[in-house]
């Protein structure tokens, strides 16, 4: 593994893709007769939809992995058909995060992001993981979870929050 702030990183979108997998299985469970229209829900119609969501999810931690390797970004497809499709975007995500081992200082250099249309913001390493990663994962991860919410899935904050089980203690426990 890479140093500190780079370790840290790959765990926390890691964990939060775990989640992810953890509101699939859910949604699965909930919607087994109509997972396809599931994938097609939105929350409003200028949004991109459920399955969309979780692909663009995913395209963060990708392209810090894609960065970190030192390749150009690479999105996944964002018309996601299945669930099972959306699990491998998961799945070969979390692979590419585990085969990163980059040194800290990576997080100094500048990186050049593009955003379409000509259009183009170059940031600092730290800048692009801050101001511009971990927004949009937290923005898409945050609208899947929200339209599987408004379609009626039985989910809640704990589910949402599930990376902190391991440290969810009863008072009395030592």
């Amino acid at each position: 593994m890479g140093s500190q702030k780079i370790v840290a990183l790959q765990n926390i979108f890691s964990s939060r893709l775990d989640t992810l997998s953890h509101l699939l299985k859910i949604a699965e469970s909930h919607f087994a007769d109509d997972v396809e229209s599931l994938l097609q829900r939105r929350i409003a119609p200028d949004m991109l939809p459920f399955g969309t969501q979780i692909a663009f999810t995913c395209n963060q931690p990708r392209n810090f992995a894609l960065w970190c390797l030192g390749q150009s970004t690479n999105n996944l497809n964002p018309d996601v058909a299945s669930l099972v499709e959306a699990r491998g975007h998961i799945s070969s995500t979390k692979e590419l995060l585990a085969s990163i081992n980059v040194a800290d200082s990576k997080l100094s250099e500048l990186n050049r992001i593009d955003l379409g249309q000509g259009l183009y913001a170059e940031l600092s390493g730290l800048s692009y993981i801050n101001d511009f990663l971990m927004p949009n994962f937290y923005f898409h991860i945050t609208t899947a979870y929200n339209i599987l919410r408004m379609a009626g899935a039985p989910i809640g904050k704990r589910d949402f929050m599930i990376h902190l089980i391991p440290f969810v203690k009863h008072q009395g426990d030592s």
